[in-house]
């Protein structure tokens, strides 16, 4: 029989996600996120999922040809923009956005010719300091692209480092807001400035596009919790005990030896680990259920297993079902506790 492990993706989930993003900025368009194959969810599951979005966008070139490829006939936005001055045929063969966000990426776009017509996504840098340009020079960018033939349109974009924390000292939520204003004012196109934070918590930020990325799994960014936001686990992480260890006070468990007993307990062995795609530096008591009571981890995650304490569980052994996230534990706290 293979392994006992168990990833389940519930369609109806991400679509239900969807519907909760879309309901926070009902007069603007959603992009639904799908980078990294839809945040390990995969991007055939993405597409039946999130076929009410406007539009799909990630940031791997090859990725959004496969969604064409399966089908997807709306409009997909790069949101590193292109690569490579190869990349070019490819985004119009497949009629793919993308960000500009540098000036290189401007030079590639000057040397093509007016034949092949794109949307673009003009990104500023106003204040996260990761891509685009900075305000003072966001309109000469805009003009540089606005006089290119193969520009049918400029989309205004930008990212919030702090949309879950807006009066973070450090980048308030306003200051970020204040800048694109300032840099954006007069200029013809959309804006796209909303990121699920953005989505969840300020609604007068929707503008005519939102970004929702995390939320649509099940997850949040901060700011409340998914169950306080109506979202639903997307993903059930689901394993077995596999083999079970009565200890007693001063051994140890696992590599390092990181954690060491006080009393006699009862140690579970789950067939997962960070092969699986738990997090290896999850420390002890990180949230798992098992036989539907929670527990907790105890010792370092290995390469393929982990170990949970069932001392107080005391009908829990070989075979026991464990639910490493879902609807219980919630994905955040696995999250947040490592």
């Amino acid at each position: 029989m293979p392994r006992p492990i168990v990833a389940t993706i519930d369609i109806s989930a991400l679509q239900h996600n969807l519907a909760i993003a879309k309901s926070h900025a009902p007069h603007a368009k959603a992009w639904a996120v799908v980078k990294a194959q839809a945040y390990g969810h995969g991007l055939e599951r993405a597409i039946r999922a999130f076929a009410d979005a406007d539009g799909l966008a990630l940031v791997e070139v090859d990725y959004a040809v496969r969604l064409r490829e399966l089908g997807w006939t709306k409009p997909i936005l790069l949101l590193e923009g292109f690569f490579d001055a190869d990349d070019i045929p490819v985004l119009a063969q497949h009629q793919l956005q993308f960000a500009v966000h540098c000036d290189a990426q401007i030079q590639i776009l000057e040397s093509v010719g007016a034949n092949a017509q794109f949307d673009v996504h003009l990104k500023m840098n106003s204040g996260m300091n990761r891509l685009g340009f900075k305000p003072q020079v966001y309109r000469a960018a805009y003009e540089r692209l606005q006089k290119l033939g193969c520009v049918r349109s400029i989309t205004m974009m930008t990212h919030f480092a702090n949309a879950d924390d807006a009066a973070n000292p450090d980048m308030p939520l306003a200051e970020q807001i204040r800048r694109f204003k300032a840099a954006t004012e007069g200029l013809a196109g959309e804006h796209s400035v909303a990121n699920s934070a953005a989505d969840l918590l300020h609604a007068e930020l929707a503008y005519e596009w939102v970004r929702p990325g995390v939320i649509l799994y099940g997850a949040t960014p901060g700011g409340g919790t998914a169950k306080e936001f109506g979202l639903r686990a997307a993903m059930t992480l689901e394993s077995k005990i596999i083999g079970v260890q009565d200890i007693g006070p001063g051994d140890a468990v696992g590599y390092g030896s990181r954690f060491v007993a006080d009393k006699p307990m009862k140690i579970g062995i789950v067939a997962c680990g960070y092969a699986d795609g738990y997090p290896r530096h999850a420390p002890n008591n990180t949230p798992v259920v098992v036989d539907g009571v929670r527990t907790g981890t105890v010792g370092r995650v290995s390469m393929d297993m982990l170990a949970v304490d069932l001392t107080h569980i005391p009908h829990a052994g070989i075979g026991s079902h464990v639910v490493l996230w879902g609807d219980e534990p919630p994905i955040d706290e696995v999250a947040f506790a490592a």
